[in-house]
């Protein structure tokens, strides 16, 4: 297994799909919008397995202050072998600058990111409005 990352905002529709579906997630019914968010995103980090998508973390920003980390994608055959940190190094690398880093975790993964130096908001709650 020879796993390469790289920062791109252009994948095929068919890779997202397939990615987002292989975790369940109801998004990957949508690949045309999943690809325009990912064109829409700041920075998007993917991991490869040769030409098979196996990992993406995307991040919203103003570049300034603020960047949100939207996804966090890692197949089920390639988690907890360090692919989700990889991609969480390379992004939190990246905008080490700025003052506020956020996500919305699901309580599976909060000791994920709690490792990664997240915290709990401190009385302060993610809240959103989904249509899926």
């Amino acid at each position: 297994m020879n796993i390469t990352y790289r920062e791109t905002r252009e994948i095929a529709p068919s890779a997202l799909e397939s990615l987002f579906l292989a975790v369940n997630w109801e998004s990957g019914q949508y690949p045309d919008l999943l690809c325009e968010a990912m064109r829409n995103s700041h920075r998007v980090c993917t991991a490869w397995d040769g030409d098979k998508l196996i990992g993406l973390l995307n991040a919203m920003s103003d570049g300034v202050m603020n960047a949100y980390f939207q996804y966090m994608v890692v197949h089920p055959d390639y988690q907890s072998q360090g692919v989700g940190r990889e991609l969480m190094s390379v992004m939190l690398d990246g905008y080490k600058h700025l003052h506020r880093k956020a996500l919305i975790a699901y309580d599976t993964a909060v000791g994920f990111y709690e490792s990664m130096g997240f915290e709990s908001g401190g009385g302060k709650h993610a809240m959103m409005m989904s249509s899926f």
